[in-house]
């Protein structure tokens, strides 16, 4: 399996002009390869696809990146620049936990926490999960169970709610960050509704170099009430959608005379099987 996951962003007919604004508004970026339908591409040195998807799913404030800037100038430029059509969720400025601090959505709806803080990690973008409602008290139980998925997992911090929430007990956790493999994940929690919750607009990607491999993490992410659906994807129990894929199929569409059987055989199929796949 390779070690990165690597979020992949749900658009409807713009996944270019979105990739190509975010390789503008942050460092160490580029688009690595693109089609009709897929484009990879980095910023701050992070792999992320972005899908032209059409209309059936939206990007929301469930799923948002935190950015560790790092210093001040950072900070005030990539908000600068987010905040361009964009919409201001929480503006940059002092809070309770942070010196500096902003949450904005973007012009293409995908949402940024902007932490003036230095990260003590090669990772600087950092994918954030939002429970809410029945799952706000959830975040110690999800954490140990993605931490189960994949080797040299290990949780880094936590920090539980005390006693500023009424109705929720003070040892509750708020915030937790861990480790999957070499990539850390954010998961924020909040007891109130609201009017969004987690979707297929965001998923993780997961490359894997073998059946083996997808069939276990199939079986571990399809249980305890998590669900199967086309072309490799899954929604864990939490809602969270993964889409668990062999990395030989990216070389195979990339043949134009096998791709067109490859796939209508990859369309076809629920859990992704290597073999069918290259015999088709």
């Amino acid at each position: 399996m390779q070690t990165e996951i690597v979020p992949c962003l749900w658009f409807n007919t713009n996944a270019k002009a979105a990739a190509t604004f975010y390789c503008s508004v942050f460092n160490d970026s580029e688009i690595c390869s693109e089609n009709d339908m897929l484009l990879h591409f980095k910023i701050n040195g992070k792999r992320f696809t972005a899908l032209n998807g059409g209309p059936e799913f939206t990007i929301n404030e469930a799923t948002s990146f935190f950015v560790y800037c790092g210093c001040n100038a950072e900070i005030e430029r990539i908000y600068t620049a987010l905040v361009e059509g964009g919409t201001i969720l929480m503006p940059l400025q002092e809070y309770p936990w942070c010196k500096k601090y902003a949450w904005v959505k973007d012009k293409f709806g995908v949402s940024w926490q902007l932490d003036i803080d230095p990260i003590n990690a090669p990772q600087t973008i950092v994918p954030s999960l939002l429970f809410t409602e029945d799952k706000y008290d959830k975040l110690d139980e999800a954490s140990t169970f993605y931490q189960s998925l994949f080797p040299k997992s290990m949780a880094l911090l936590k920090m539980p709610y005390g006693n500023s929430t009424p109705n929720v007990k003070a040892d509750t956790t708020r915030f937790t960050q861990f480790k999957l493999n070499t990539n850390i994940f954010n998961i924020m929690s909040s007891p109130i509704p609201h009017e969004f919750n987690l979707n297929e607009g965001v998923s993780f990607t997961m490359y894997c170099d073998s059946q083996e491999e997808i069939n276990t993490l199939w079986e571990q992410l399809t249980s305890d009430g998590g669900q199967e659906s086309q072309c490799g994807w899954v929604k864990d129990k939490y809602g969270v959608s993964w889409q668990i894929v062999p990395t030989v199929l990216e070389s195979l569409l990339s043949d134009a005379n096998r791709a067109p059987k490859v796939m209508e055989a990859f369309l076809k199929m629920k859990k992704l099987d290597i073999e069918t796949l290259l015999k088709a």
